[in-house]
């Protein structure tokens, strides 16, 4: 799939999905001011068998050399300016820092896989490199999986696309935290706005689609909106794999996730160690 020119989409985007300024102009959260109170008891409640899944990769000479983590709205710079239209990538004009420092505790609420790998891939489980996830596709999962896969405002969605379990499988890091791989399709974008979700992220070192869709050459056209204009976090590299077995085998795909970025001041993104309890 082609896209139109790429700062024509991108304008279109803009002017659709924008959720800046819509928790004041100081706000340091974003889609996380999605999760609330309840919604935290509600996950809690989710822990039946306290069975836990640390979702981080190793940092080792054996594997990834790449870091999970998490994208904070320090990040993601379009037309120069960041979550609170500052062209510093931590803090406003005023001072009001985004740093993902402030993210600390707002990371812990419902988790949700969409194992789209398993639904829409091959009989491994997982997507060719340069596929693009399209809204349909999460649709498709979510009706495979049954309700526990229901996406509900506040959200961490995580989507599986299999790209690790292939890398492990074939021993095959060199490209594996760069290069071609399946992801988000920037169409999703629509999907990502009207849901509320609080966060996502996924199993690629890029989270969308690699290379992109767009006919000329464009540097991470879904974060450019995302990040900046829905302040949305978004993950990379997390390992997904023991989690969707567990999930494939019990039929449960939500669960309590608690994912705090190490708090960094001022930084754009940070790692993190993610667990998922069920």
């Amino acid at each position: 799939m082609t896209l139109g020119p790429i700062e024509e989409e991108l304008a279109k985007a803009r002017a659709a999905y924008r959720n800046r300024g819509r928790w004041g102009e100081d706000d340091a959260l974003g889609t996380l001011n999605f999760v609330d109170d309840a919604i935290r008891a509600h996950a809690a409640s989710l822990v039946r068998r306290g069975r836990s899944f640390s979702l981080a990769q190793g940092y080792d000479e054996s594997g990834s050399r790449a870091t999970t983590r998490w994208h904070g709205l320090g990040r993601g710079h379009d037309t120069g300016r960041t979550w609170h239209g500052s062209s510093h990538p931590a803090a406003d004009d005023d001072g009001a820092v985004t740093g993902v420092e402030h993210l600390r505790d707002a990371f812990t609420g419902r988790g949700v896989l969409l194992d789209v790998g398993r639904a829409v891939g091959d009989g491994r489980g997982e997507l060719p490199d340069g596929f693009p996830i399209l809204e349909e596709h999460l649709r498709d999962t979510v009706e495979a999986q049954g309700a526990t896969s229901s996406v509900r405002r506040g959200d961490i969605v995580l989507v599986r696309t299999g790209r690790l379990g292939r890398v492990r499988r074939l021993d095959a890091w060199g490209d594996y935290a760069t290069g071609d791989a399946p992801g988000l399709s920037f169409t999703t974008l629509g999907w990502l706005h009207r849901t509320e979700i609080a966060a996502i992220a996924t199993d690629t070192w890029g989270l969308e689609v690699r290379p992109d869709e767009f006919a000329e050459p464009a540097m991470s056209p879904l974060h450019r909106i995302a990040i900046p204009h829905l302040g949305l976090p978004l993950g990379e590299l997390w390992d997904l794999e023991a989690l969707a077995e567990d999930c494939a085998a019990d039929g449960v795909y939500e669960f309590l996730l608690v994912a705090a970025p190490l708090p960094v001041t001022g930084a754009a993104g940070a790692p993190v160690s993610p667990i998922a309890v069920k």
